[in-house]
């Protein structure tokens, strides 16, 4: 499963003014609920915050990775916000994010989950590709941008 079998440009936003990680968090929650597949939005929002209360989601280098699974969505599904400006997120390595990727998935769908997490670390390990995301002025070009990755980088 690639990257963009879960994420659109209807669920991706670029250069966003932000203030907080819990407004981050909103909008993404928002963008996957435009997708028509979330059944119960408060319960999507309900389950990434009480993961990242366990431990933030904030891997370093300015990146987010906020992600779970729970049977209020339909389906797998993505979200990506690049930041005008960065936001404190209690990351790892203490450095505030740009970058957000929220993954959220049906409860049975463990391996898909596992398979999509690890392909957007491997991409998001990458400070050029992170540079490039950065300067994305539109959603379509951010796709663009993810799939040309996935076609030279990873194993598909």
């Amino acid at each position: 499963m690639r990257i963009t079998d879960v994420l659109a440009a209807a669920t991706v936003a670029v250069n966003v003014s932000m203030k907080t990680k819990e407004e981050v968090l909103s909008h993404l929650v928002s963008l996957i609920d435009s997708t028509g597949l979330v059944r119960d939005r408060d319960k999507v929002f309900s389950v990434i915050s009480a993961r990242e209360k366990i431990m933030s989601t904030g891997i370093g280098k300015g990146f987010a990775f906020p992600h779970a699974k729970t049977d209020a969505v339909t389906d797998t599904m993505g979200a990506l916000v690049t930041l005008k400006e960065p936001v404190e997120y209690q990351s790892l390595d203490g450095q505030p994010v740009s970058i957000v990727f929220m993954l959220v998935g049906r409860e049975n769908a463990v391996g898909t989950h596992l398979r999509l997490l690890s392909r957007v670390s491997r991409l998001m390990n990458s400070d050029e590709f992170r540079h490039q995301l950065l300067l994305s002025t539109s959603p379509e070009q951010v796709i663009e941008l993810i799939t040309t990755e996935e076609e030279q980088r990873l194993d598909v």
